[in-house]
């Protein structure tokens, strides 16, 4: 396990030192050439001291005769402050006054990193104090935005600090342990990718740094302390306080993204009371927004300025009388909107997984959820998900069953669920759940998957299990049919079956098993 996690390791460090080298220098041609509004980089102390690396821009024009609405924007995890300057441009040219800055121990800012700990939620406030006392702003009316790191940020600073009255949470999370160790189960490539950027671009503390360690390691003995550690970080812990703020909460995610996966933003939406909206596109990880960082046309950052000209400039756009829900298929087409996100599904169509069926562990199948980030990106712009052929899947380490063939086509909509009896040979055991979607010749795309993890198990007692599949919106053609396949192996996770262990899948006649899969109304 220790060279297999040296390895993801050293290939995510390489991935996002590239990118990092790629997309600065991407991101700095256009804006630097032609700014009307004029921009300043400067220090901002933050909390305990920590001096925070900023740029400040401003309406042009501005002479401090009146005041503008202002946007903070955090920095994503391992970019430098320049990460949102084509769009703080933008902003700043359509009168916000527009911060943003690089968050505590990345980059030239001081400290160590917090992973948006209370020192993070601080800073975020120590900015705004800073920008009101030196920007044109407007104390009445201050919203934050950010990607991924600085979505997260955002979120959990609207709950510290009421001032904020709007945001716009991009690619974020809401429930830290829920993104990334769903299911009990540890997201290897993920963290990997994480920690990789982070030794590359920044400074990790030794609390940081056992956090990644206890992580890897499986100790079960840790496990309270990681979910603590998370659940302090996550917007989903304070959303009563984010009510009782009020503040107007925009969230975006991408169907594939393996760092957040999108069930936990969605549940997340239905928490809320304010005004909220919830948009889901294809892709991974931060790919929906990324050519806006470039200046480019982008539906997010379109959203996302519509979002602010409504909740805090009054404009009347429409954005409120919109269908809150705005989802965008996997296949080619528009948006389609919701009044929420339980309207998604219309109806549930069931899969019976009948039968007795063993399967062995610790062998790949050959279904498997893909390769972070580069899976996702395939199917977001050529629409190629993860295949596998099921006729071929072995059925000593992979157990299959299939659907009818449908004479319409089937749009999946939402979150799939899995229910079985499970009879483990050993006390503990990961599984991971496919549902493809599976043409003529048996050829399976992937449609959504999740990973499964129990421990403390009696052997050969058989329990019932319960797994939300990662959410998505996708269209099976007419003539195919769905396959769901469980194996015990994906590259993706951490597993926890014992050398020699064998899954068994049962559907009692009291207690049948099934898949239920979310359609949308035709």
């Amino acid at each position: 396990m220790g060279h297999h996690r040296k390895a993801l390791r050293t290939t995510a460090v390489g991935a996002v030192s590239a990118t990092l080298v790629a997309g600065t220098a991407l991101g700095l041609a256009p804006t630097a050439q032609a700014a009307p509004s004029p921009i300043r980089f400067v220090d901002i102390t933050g909390d305990g001291g920590t001096v925070l690396k900023a740029n400040v821009v401003t309406p042009a024009g501005a002479d401090g005769t009146r005041r503008y609405p202002l946007l903070v924007m955090p920095t994503s995890w391992g970019l430098p402050q320049v990460e949102y300057l084509a769009q703080a441009q933008k902003l700043a040219d359509s009168g916000y006054v527009v911060v943003t800055y690089n968050v505590r121990g990345f980059w030239q800012s001081g400290g160590e990193i917090e992973v948006a700990g209370p020192p993070d939620v601080a800073d975020a406030s120590k900015v705004i104090d800073w920008a009101l006392a030196s920007t044109p702003s407007d104390a009445g009316h201050i919203g934050m935005a950010g990607v991924s790191y600085g979505a997260g940020i955002s979120l959990l600073t609207a709950a510290h600090d009421k001032r904020v009255r709007a945001v716009a949470s991009l690619s974020g999370w809401a429930d830290l342990i829920g993104s990334i160790y769903s299911g009990r189960t540890q997201h290897v490539q993920a963290a990997a990718l994480l920690d990789g950027a982070s030794l590359v671009t920044g400074r990790q503390g030794a609390e940081l740094r056992q956090v990644f360690d206890d992580f890897y390691s499986s100790n079960l003995a840790k496990e309270p302390e990681l979910i603590a550690w998370g659940k302090k970080r996550s917007a989903a812990t304070y959303v009563d306080q984010i009510n009782k703020n009020g503040a107007a909460i925009m969230l975006a995610n991408a169907w594939g993204d393996t760092v957040f996966p999108p069930n936990q933003y969605a549940d997340f939406y239905e928490k809320l009371t304010g005004p909220k909206r919830l948009e889901m596109r294809p892709g991974d990880h931060a790919t929906a927004e990324l050519t806006g960082l470039f200046g480019l046309p982008n539906d997010v950052w379109k959203d996302t300025e519509r979002w602010f000209d409504h909740y805090l400039r009054g404009e009347d756009n429409g954005i409120d009388r919109e269908q809150p829900v705005q989802l965008k298929s996997r296949a080619a087409g528009g948006y389609e909107g919701y009044p929420d996100w339980k309207s998604v599904a219309a109806r549930n169509r069931k899969i019976d997984l009948a039968g007795t069926t063993t399967i062995r562990t610790n062998v790949n199948s050959g279904a498997d959820g893909g390769v972070v980030f580069l899976s996702s990106i395939l199917d977001q712009v050529a629409q190629l998900p993860p295949v596998a052929s099921i006729p071929l899947l072995p059925r000593r380490w992979a157990a299959v069953w299939q659907s009818e063939k449908y004479a319409t086509a089937q749009q999946v909509r939402g979150t799939a669920k899995l229910h079985t009896t499970l009879t483990p040979a050993k006390e503990s055991g990961t599984l991971v759940a496919y549902l493809y979607d599976v043409g003529p010749l048996g050829l399976g795309k992937l449609v959504s998957h999740a990973p499964y993890t129990f421990h403390g198990r009696t052997p050969g007692k058989p329990f019932g299990v319960d797994l939300e599949l990662y959410s998505t919106a996708y269209d099976v053609p007419a003539g195919h049919r769905l396959a769901l396949v469980v194996d015990t192996v994906d590259p993706l996770y951490i597993e926890h079956n014992p050398s020699g262990a064998q899954l068994t899948f049962s559907s009692p006649e009291n207690d049948p098993s099934y898949v239920s899969v979310p359609l949308r109304e035709q």
